[in-house]
Formats: structure tokens, C-alpha cells, sequence
């Protein structure tokens, strides 16, 4: 067992939660309301689509280890997880639907996300939350990622996202954790707009994600 991540952070950025929780109501409570409309609209086209409920909910990790259950647009097939390539999602990957490969594309599938930003589980800045088997493999030094509510986007999001090798992508977290600030939200938020039109990152290429643990 690891002492308590929050030790590391200094003690000036210990009150960056104040400022950050009122940042994340509003933008979650305005955000949530504008795209209502939308959401359902592409629940409805999910649901022509293909079978199974349209709102995809997975159990994530959150803040010091805290489980929960995470909301997103559905994009690939029901099942999706337990089958092919399992949490590895490539670029052509088949159990993409044509739609989700739109949803995708522009990170709509990630809107009912700001549900869990207003439950108080998730901020709109922090790192994208794992589930429990990636979290089991961190180092003690890794679950310092753990510190802080996991968000919709992050340092390590507008730094190369999903296509970032693992280690690389938990020290960008880390270096989040470590000097979070309201400033650094609003520079991490200025930049998700210009991947998200990019598209740069989506997917995790040759080198990029998380490996499984071989068998052997």
C-alpha cells in the first residue's frame, strides 16, 4: 500500500478543487442541458443502428481508488469488450459502428460523461479514468494518479491521448496531479478544442495504450 497520494501535491495546489469544482459545475450544468437535445437524438440513431442500449455504462476507477460507473454514447457493437481485441480499440476496428466511427471522431460519444462531472464523480480536467485490471498493474508511484476525480479531458488527452505509449501517458497524468491549477484547466480545456477538431490521437497505433499482462 502506497501513503496518501495528496502528499505530493504542493500545498498551493491543494486548493485548486475550490475554484475547479465551481469551473466543472458550470460547464458540466450548461454543457448537459445544451446537449440533452443531441443526446437523444443520437440515442435514437444508435438504437436504429444496431441492438442495445445506446448510453454505454462501464465501472471506472475514481478519485483514491473510488469506483463508479461511467456514461457514454454507445459506438461499437453490445458486447464489444468481451470480444475480438477486447479494451484494444484500433482504427478500422469492426466492432466500430459507422456511426460511432463519427461519434468518435468528434468525442460525442463522450457528452454523458458531463452526467458523471455533476454527480461529483468526474471533472471536466483530470486523467481519463481506467478500469479496475488497468489500475491493479499500477506502481505505487503511478496510483499518485488516483490523487485527484479522473476528467473528460486531460494533460495527458492533449498531449497525444490514445496514442501514447502507457508509462508516458500515466507520468503526463502525474505531472497533472502535481501542478494542478486553475490556469493549467483553462490551458488543457484551449487545447482539447483544437485535438478534437484535429482528430489527432484517437486511436492507439502500433505503440500507443495499454498492454495486457502476458501470459505465461
Amino acid at each position: 500500500m502506497m501513503g496518501n497520494p495528496l502528499k505530493r501535491i504542493p500545498w498551493r495546489n491543494r486548493l485548486a478543487p475550490i475554484p475547479v469544482r465551481a469551473l466543472d459545475l458550470t460547464i458540466a450544468g450548461i454543457g448537459s442541458i445544451v446537449s440533452a437535445p443531441v443526446i437523444a437524438l443520437l440515442a435514437v440513431a444508435i438504437g436504429l443502428e444496431s441492438p442495445g442500449h445506446p448510453i454505454y455504462r462501464q465501472t471506472r476507477v475514481g478519485r483514491e481508488g473510488a469506483l463508479f460507473s461511467i456514461y457514454k454514447l454507445r459506438t461499437m457493437v453490445a458486447g464489444a469488450e468481451f470480444t475480438g481485441a477486447g479494451l484494444a480499440i484500433q482504427d478500422g476496428d469492426d466492432r466500430i459502428t459507422r456511426l460511432g466511427v463519427l461519434l468518435r471522431r468528434y468525442s460525442l460519444d463522450e457528452l454523458p460523461n458531463l452526467w458523471n462531472v455533476l454527480r461529483g464523480e468526474m471533472s471536466i480536467v483530470g486523467p481519463r479514468p481506467t478500469v479496475e485490471v488497468q489500475v491493479q498493474q499500477y506502481t505505487p508511484r503511478q496510483r499518485g494518479r488516483l490523487a485527484v476525480k479522473p476528467g473528460i479531458t486531460g494533460w495527458a488527452q492533449v498531449n497525444g491521448r490514445a496514442s501514447l505509449p502507457w508509462p508516458e501517458r500515466i507520468e503526463l497524468d502525474l505531472f497533472y496531479v502535481e501542478h494542478r491549477s486553475l490556469a493549467l484547466d483553462l490551458r488543457i480545456l484551449a487545447r482539447t478544442v483544437r485535438m478534437v477538431l484535429s482528430g489527432r490521437g484517437l486511436y492507439k497505433g502500433d505503440t500507443g495504450g495499454w498492454q495486457p499482462p502476458s501470459v505465461t
